[in-house]
Parts: C-alpha cells; sequence; structure tokens
C-alpha cells in the first residue's frame, strides 16, 4: 500500500515538471553610460553638525510635558529619534539635557521632577540608537523659567526638557 502511494507521488511531480513552461530570459544590452565625475559630496544619510542648525528635526530641542508628569508626549517622539540618530552618526557628539518644573511645588519635589523629566528624554534617545556616554541629565528645577507668568500657558512653558549640545 506504501508502495502504491510513493509510486503516485512520483508520478504526479513527473506529470507537474512536464507541464511547467521554461521561460528563456535574455540579458539586454548594457546601456552606454557617459563617464561622470561626481565633484559634489556624497550624502551618506549620516547628521554632520550643520546639520544641528538647518535639520527642521534637529532645530526642535525642547521637549515638553504635562503638568507633574514625566511621560513623553507622542508629537516628541520623532524630534528625539532625530536627536538618537545624530548621536548615532556622531560618536564624538555630548548633549546634556536640562530638566526644568514651573513654580508650582517645593523646590526639592521640582528640582527631583526636572531630573525625571530629565531622565525619561535620555531613556527614549538611548532606546533610538544613543549611546549613554553621550548623555548627561542635570535639573534646574524651578529656577530657570522660560515665562514669569503665574498662568497656565506659562507653567506649560515651563514645564520641559532643553536638549543642549556641548559637543558637536
Amino acid at each position: 500500500m506504501n508502495t502504491n502511494r510513493i509510486l503516485l507521488a512520483v508520478a504526479c511531480c513527473a506529470a507537474l515538471a512536464a507541464c511547467s513552461k521554461k521561460e528563456t530570459v535574455k540579458p539586454e544590452a548594457p546601456a552606454e553610460t557617459p563617464a561622470v565625475t561626481n565633484t559634489a559630496p556624497v550624502d551618506d544619510g549620516k547628521y554632520d553638525p550643520s546639520d544641528l542648525d538647518t535639520d527642521p528635526c534637529l532645530i526642535k530641542r525642547v521637549v515638553y510635558f504635562d503638568f507633574d508628569q514625566t511621560e513623553i508626549k507622542p508629537e516628541f517622539a520623532a524630534i528625539l529619534a532625530c536627536h538618537a540618530k545624530y548621536l548615532t552618526d556622531r560618536p564624538s557628539a555630548q548633549m546634556t539635557l536640562e530638566g526644568n518644573a514651573d513654580e508650582r511645588g517645593t523646590r526639592e519635589y521640582n528640582l527631583g521632577l526636572g531630573e525625571r523629566r530629565g531622565n525619561a528624554v535620555s531613556g527614549a534617545l538611548l532606546a533610538n540608537g544613543g549611546s549613554a556616554s553621550q548623555v548627561s541629565v542635570v535639573s534646574y528645577g524651578e529656577e530657570r523659567p522660560t515665562c514669569a507668568d503665574s498662568s497656565e500657558s506659562c507653567w506649560s512653558q515651563n514645564r520641559r526638557v532643553e536638549i543642549v549640545y556641548t559637543a558637536k
């Protein structure tokens, strides 16, 4: 019984092989291209220091947070991915992440909150390929506000991490 099955399988394979069409592929004649000397710099897709001032993604160096939060908002993910790529492309680059908070809360609490925010940004950079040796975190708490009014619109500007390149 097993021999019949094997013979049937071999016969089916032979029949299928006989039915297959063989196509001949004719190679195309190579097109003649004139010799061109490329004097322009090669764009290898890597960032260089001049991109810090010209690239629309790298120009953005502030990450804002919600009140009393350290979670990175989705709208800042692409910016952090660009900065992580810059760190990957430029192993000699160094950055300081300056964590800040608004004026509400005690001085000690705001220093801790600024540090946690800086560490959250650092974690996102490292997750995207940056190196821990390239990133340092400092917290200024409420000591360096960008806006001095006591209103929600002003406080939201002070809840931030600033990306500062110390070596490009």
